[in-house]
């Protein structure tokens, strides 16, 4: 078998949040660049990126020069595969447009390589389980009035939700007593046993995270998540030692080195890799190994469609998050029940692009 075809193109989706009613701000767009490889078998892989803001444009045409390379290769041979576009990329890497480009590819030749076995790519990687459960993001966020929060968190608990995260580092003119009393609003409207989870998105500095972190550790949080900067292993450390709640972090970490430094330095107590800022689903299969070595948990950071699959393969992987962003661009995807996701059981990811919806959003072939 070997890869005949590329076909890549951008996507800008509305932003909206479907799951508990928050106001979508029509400025906003979920831009996505989406890629198709064909091979002389019949078989397409689909894999998509983003996180290229107004660099968009140079994040499509990385992927159409890296794809361009595989035109030719045999797409079960992944590791070398990887390793070509590496070596062609020069001195781009490891980090940014390369690797984000990089990761379409990835999962577009696990996709293949899946259907080719005729089996779903969570059996390929280890097959630990056929469900996992699941978190509602993105419904509580900082930006949202505390009124509405309320209410959403009230609201995901009826829809079956037993894991929900909200933001704090709040907008405008905040202090620690604000950032505390929306904790404890948000969690006396969802109640004691639900696992609750807050990110920080890399807002504050050691000194605010440990004393307000201090400060909520009575409303008993599932972690907090990047509260310094990511690239602050030390400072991380410093918080995560000083807080009885678990610290999570990785999601802004690109590729497999800067994780050895995190975990060698004891930063976190749960490990989030996103599979475009690792590299694929092959570089997020390794760093979950590594986690694994430090007796860590692993979630993932966003793309639940394909992320279902990697958090399900290993035995380390203890929740899935629920951010639906992404889900408009296929025909079908998982679908939260009860607090859980079902890996689907189709060949590959399980995955149709959703022609219509991307011909109506699509700007570009």
């Amino acid at each position: 078998m070997k890869i005949t075809r590329i076909h890549s193109q951008i996507v800008q989706l509305p932003d909206e949040e479907p799951l508990a009613g928050g106001p979508p701000d029509p400025d906003t767009k979920r831009t996505f660049v989406i890629l198709t490889l064909e091979t002389d078998a019949g078989i397409e892989g689909l894999g998509l990126t983003f996180f290229g803001g107004k660099l968009i444009g140079a994040l499509k045409a990385a992927v159409d020069a890296l794809g361009a390379l595989t035109i030719g290769e045999d797409p079960l041979r992944i590791e070398a595969i990887v390793a070509k576009l590496r070596a062609a990329a020069g001195m781009s890497g490891p980090g940014g447009i390369f690797t984000l480009a990089l990761s379409a590819i990835d999962i577009a030749l696990w996709d293949i390589r899946g259907k080719a076995f005729d089996l779903p790519v969570s059996r390929l990687l280890g097959g630990y389980r056929d469900r996992v459960p699941t978190y509602a993001s993105g419904a509580l966020m900082r930006g949202f009035p505390l009124a509405h929060v309320e209410k959403a968190g009230a609201r995901l608990v009826e829809k079956g939700f037993r894991q929900m995260k909200t933001q704090l580092a709040l907008p405008g003119d905040t202090n620690p007593e604000r950032e505390v009393e929306r904790i404890r609003v948000i969690r006396e409207a969802v109640g004691p046993e639900i696992d609750l989870m807050c990110d920080i998105n890399q807002r504050w500095d050691v000194r605010q995270a440990i004393s307000i972190g201090s400060r909520i550790e009575e409303y008993h949080l599932f972690w907090l998540e990047d509260v310094v900067a990511a690239d602050d292993y030390a400072g991380l450390a410093a918080v995560a030692a000083a807080l009885a709640t678990p610290v999570a972090a990785g999601e802004y970490v690109y590729g497999l080195a800067p994780f050895r430094h995190m975990l060698e330095a004891r930063s976190v107590d749960i490990v989030m890799i996103d599979v475009l800022r690792a590299g694929g689903i092959s570089q997020w299969m390794k760093i979950a190994g590594m986690a694994e070595a430090f007796n860590l948990p692993v979630v993932n950071h966003l793309c639940p469609e394909i992320s279902v699959h990697l958090v399900a393969a290993i035995p380390n992987g203890i929740t899935v998050e629920y951010m639906p962003w992404s889900a408009r661009l296929f025909e079908e995807v998982p679908q939260p029940v009860k607090g859980e996701l079902a890996v689907p059981d189709k060949p590959g990811l399980g995955l149709k692009f959703n022609r219509d919806m991307i011909k109506r959003y699509g700007a570009g072939g």
